[in-house]
């Protein structure tokens, strides 16, 4: 899932200055969860803008918004709507704006969230980031927990020198997370294989941006 966070309403405001009419466009997936960009938060920025004196011409909250031959299909269905709009403002993950940007091409596009992390969720209203999408995944090395994202040095031998009594030196709150990993590797059995080991740096070449992932789908 994709965390995202809404942008301050005046910032908003402020780089939507020339734009006095605007479609909305939210997003059913993880924007919904978020509670950033579901059909409530869509329908309350619409009041918002129009009480700041802007027409929204139009609104609509897809069921995934990067999905980009599917958001071409239901925007075609919006065509006058978007037509009477000066740009469009999309509640979406960055991914999902850039799919946006990419269907309607004349109109200016413009975030209304910022796109944070990769989330895991917990329960509702709690998502931790412990994937930093970094193109090599070695968590499975550290008993499935990855200390380049969660170690906020991300350090791969460890703990720092700063670590007191398993807590962060960098947020004293938080577990350390080679605390977390020595404790996971010894119920497993595996701790002192990662004692006796020092890592060599990533290879951060795999992280180039940007990225892609093309195949044939398989049929049937």
């Amino acid at each position: 899932m994709i965390a995202t966070q809404a942008k301050d309403f005046d910032e908003l405001l402020e780089t939507l200055a020339a734009a006095e009419s605007i479609y909305i466009v939210g997003c059913g997936d993880c924007a919904t969860v978020l509670q950033t960009g579901g059909e409530y938060e869509v329908e309350e920025m619409k009041g918002k803008l129009e009480e700041a004196g802007k027409t929204v011409t139009g609104t609509i909250v897809p069921d995934v918004t990067c999905q980009v031959l599917d958001i071409k299909r239901l925007l075609r269905g919006e065509k006058e709507a978007i037509e009477a709009a000066d740009a469009l403002l999309v509640m979406a993950c960055g991914a999902g704006l850039q799919a946006v940007a990419e269907i309607v091409e004349d109109k200016l596009v413009y975030a209304a969230l910022d796109t944070t992390f990769a989330a895991d969720k917990f329960r509702g209203g709690e998502f931790y980031e412990w994937c930093s999408l970094c193109g090599e995944c070695i968590a499975d090395q550290y008993g499935g927990i990855c200390p380049v994202t969660r170690c906020p040095k991300g350090q791969l031998n460890g703990p720092c020198g700063g670590s007191d009594k398993g807590k962060c030196e960098v947020d004293p709150d938080k577990d350390c997370v080679w605390a977390l990993i020595y404790e996971r590797l010894e119920k497993v059995g595996d701790k002192a294989e990662i004692e006796a080991r020092i890592a060599e740096p990533k290879d951060y070449e795999k992280s180039t941006t940007p990225r892609e992932y093309v195949f044939e789908p398989r049929r049937g």
